[in-house]
């Protein structure tokens, strides 16, 4: 699962507003055309190639709309999928089947999709010593789901939010004053607050990143929208004093080359603002 503060009440209760949205005061087809005391049995069918993401997710929400429902796994969470496969049967009430049934696809399909965008990344980097990153490009209230799915895929989390790590960003530079005062600003603030959270300063140029190494008091360094040439050398400056991590225009045809530059980490908004959902279908087996 996720980590953070995702619990079962927290995934019940998105189970429970998404059927809200959908359902309202009843899935009224369903009612008017099967009985009540139906019992069916179904398969999620793969109609494309990836990684596979939401099975988990799956198992909950059926066993929210019917307690006695049994799914049979052919495929986990994490494993390659192919065009034809079955990842699972359903074995449960009909009425609550089809009640269930978008809500599973479309958490799956968005899910596996992520999975299978960052798998990409991963494999384009696994020899190198470089960690890549998600980001808070995120659907709003999805945000769970789509780190979920990029763990199974193999990357790795960064912040679940504006609330668990310090971002001096450019429009924070820029607003403050300059990025020095933005530094020594969080300091002051962790003096007042009593809070300490880990510190990422976001640099744009040789001349920004020179004056955060002047201050320090940091604990990772962003080079944001840095030529591979510019990247090598800012990280070589930087050495081991703070950690590294590069950012802005990465894409599955650049990582490798900016992973290559001997940067720790690699952010990468498109793990899930650019993944295209995967191609699943739910079918009532006869």
């Amino acid at each position: 699962m996720t980590g953070g503060l995702i619990n079962e009440d927290y995934i019940n209760n998105f189970i429970d507003k998404a059927l809200e949205e959908d359902v309202q005061d009843g899935d009224h087809t369903s009612l008017a055309c099967i009985p009540a005391t139906a019992r069916t049995k179904a398969k999620l069918l793969v109609k494309d190639d990836g990684v596979i993401a939401g099975i988990e997710l799956a198992e909950r929400i059926f066993k929210r709309v019917d307690p006695t429902s049994t799914v049979t796994l052919f495929k986990k969470d994490g494993e390659a999928i192919r065009f034809g496969e079955i990842a699972f049967e359903v074995e449960c009430n009909s009425q609550a089947l089809l009640k269930a049934e978008r809500l599973v696809l479309n958490t799956m399909q968005r899910m596996s999709g992520i999975a299978t965008m960052s798998n990409r990344f991963k494999f384009e980097v696994e020899d190198l010593p470089v960690i890549v990153l998600d980001t808070r490009k995120t659907t709003p209230l999805l945000r769970f789901l789509e780190k979920w799915a990029v763990k199974v895929g193999g990357c790795t989390n960064y912040r679940y939010g504006l609330y668990d790590r310090i971002m001096i960003k450019d429009n924070h530079i820029d607003a403050c004053g300059g990025i020095q005062e933005a530094i020594k600003a969080v300091q002051t603030y962790f003096k007042e607050t009593g809070k300490q959270l880990p510190i990422t300063v976001e640099v744009r140029n040789l001349v920004e990143l020179h004056r955060v190494l002047e201050v320090g008091m940091v604990d990772r360094i962003m080079l944001d929208n840095f030529e591979v040439p510019l990247l090598a050398e800012a990280v070589a400056t930087i050495g081991d004093r703070f950690e590294t991590e590069a950012s802005g225009g990465v894409n599955i045809y650049t990582v490798r080359e900016i992973a290559k530059s001997g940067v720790q980490y690699v952010s990468v908004g498109a793990l899930t603002h650019s993944a295209t959902s995967l191609d699943l279908s739910l079918k009532v087996i006869k």
